[in-house]
């Protein structure tokens, strides 16, 4: 290991612990706020909770960054979740996935990779078949952008 790899990994470390910190902190920003809300539906209450957004708070390279998203619900036809919608704040387009569940699929657990144009907001949201919807906002740090129009 030469210095300038231990020097980036401490670096990249603190940088790290600091987002952690911070996350119980987040204001989300006023764009993600209204694509939330929109995909709620009209007179849907937004709460934090339930989500867990599973995403690399520091990402090198934003052309093919893993994302999960995981509601907590036991997906019985009483209670289960019926969306989940990830929006992000910077990139061209919004909405980055929308995908349907149904008791039948066992677990609220989607998958996928995204693009990252540049450090930015991302937020799930998952409805509820009861009609409540719950959110998760994190910060994403990118070192390398994509899909930038210029």
């Amino acid at each position: 290991m030469n210095r300038r790899t231990l020097l980036r990994a401490g670096a990249a470390g603190t940088l790290l612990i600091a987002m952690r910190s911070l996350a119980a902190n987040i204001v989300v920003s006023p764009i993600l706020s209204e694509l939330a809300r929109a995909y709620a539906g009209p007179g849907a209450v937004l709460r934090e909770g339930r989500v867990k957004f599973d995403i690399t708070p520091l990402v090198e390279n934003g052309n093919s960054v893993p994302v999960e998203v995981t509601v907590d619900s036991p997906m019985t036809t009483a209670q289960h979740v019926t969306g989940i919608a990830i929006f992000n704040e910077k990139n061209p387009q919004n909405d980055v996935a929308v995908f349907e569940l149904t008791p039948l699929c066992g677990r609220a657990r989607v998958a996928t990779r995204i693009r990252l144009a540049t450090s930015q907001q991302l937020i799930a949201v998952a409805k509820m078949n009861d009609g409540s919807c719950w959110t998760h906002t994190v910060e994403v740090i990118v070192t390398t952008a994509s899909c930038v129009e210029e």
